[in-house]
């Protein structure tokens, strides 16, 4: 089970900026660089825009190292694919509110199959969308930008909402992180932990840095 110290960081480099024709070393490389989680986004060109990978994927990676796998599901039905994302190795599988589900009883499933559960909302989505299910959940990700493709400009806007989850977290006595993932790095990570988030989704500024240790030390630290 993941850890609950809302305060602790937790970096979580995103494969999507990864080099695809190895992708058993590049999750090790980021392992060696201090990451905590690997987080995978699944798209399936319905849902988002773009398409990206599949449960054999997420199995490969699962095979090929020892790392927590975080599967961010941005698809139309994520309860009709959720058992081949369980199958494949996923440790936390995260669903959209906005996909086409009863999203109380694809969090339910997920936690049944031994999964942690994470629901995500986007951009502009409001945070009434979400509410309902704070106590189903493990992870709230608050997508700071439009989800469907990598290096995009991070949204400011978005850290009210992150305000609004950690205050209501507390409040209702509830116990999930708060993630965050798009164009985040060390300036933006800061802006986001001081906000209430905790996990960091960073991509291109961790993958393709010149230094991908110093990278995650930089967005653990800012």
């Amino acid at each position: 089970m993941i850890q609950k110290n809302f305060r602790d960081r937790v970096i979580a480099p995103s494969l999507l900026a990864a080099d695809f024709s190895r992708i058993g070393e590049e999750v090790s490389r980021a392992i060696h660089s201090g990451a905590d989680w690997m987080h995978l986004d699944v798209m399936d060109g319905h849902f988002v825009d773009n398409i990206s990978f599949g449960p054999a994927v997420v199995q490969t990676v699962h095979e090929s190292n020892d790392i927590y796998l975080d599967v961010h599901l941005m698809i139309s039905r994520p309860d009709h694919y959720l058992q081949r994302f369980v199958a494949a190795g996923s440790d936390m599988i995260t669903v959209h509110v906005e996909a086409d589900h009863d999203v109380a009883e694809t969090l339910r499933r997920i936690r049944e199959a031994g999964c942690e559960a994470g629901l995500a909302l986007n951009p502009a989505t409001p945070m009434s969308a979400v509410e309902p299910y704070l106590d189903q959940i493990d992870l709230l990700l608050c997508m700071t930008v439009v989800p469907g493709f990598g290096g995009q400009a991070f949204m400011p806007e978005v850290l009210e909402k992150i305000t609004t989850a950690a205050r209501w977290r507390e409040e209702k006595g509830l116990s999930f992180h708060i993630q965050v993932d798009g164009g985040i790095d060390a300036t933006t990570a800061a802006l986001c932990y001081t906000a209430g988030a905790n996990v960091m989704v960073a991509g291109s500024s961790t993958f393709r840095a010149a230094s991908m240790a110093d990278a995650v030390a930089e967005i653990r630290n800012a």
